[in-house]
């Protein structure tokens, strides 16, 4: 089982308006994995939805750091790499 840990930026969120950037980001971190892990299916842990949404869907956080664990070919699972404090 592969592990690996990715910082993603989500700065590019902000630049649109503010009514669903939690939203925004949570399909943006999806895409992100998807894109560099080249896996079809992307599991999104819980810990990383209250991160996103800690101060409101419109102040996400400008980055986050995600800890990627391959389930198999297809499949990877992404969780919070830091505890929320």
């Amino acid at each position: 089982m592969k592990e690996g840990i990715y910082v993603i930026n989500l700065k590019r969120i902000y630049w649109a308006g503010r009514s669903r950037r939690g939203v925004r980001a949570l399909k943006f971190i999806r895409k992100y994995i998807a894109r560099h892990t080249k896996a079809e299916r992307v599991i999104l842990d819980n810990s990383i939805n209250e991160y996103i949404h800690k101060y409101g869907m419109e102040k996400p956080p400008r980055r986050i750091m995600v800890k990627v664990t391959k389930i198999d070919d297809k499949t990877v699972k992404a969780s919070l790499a830091i505890p929320i404090r």
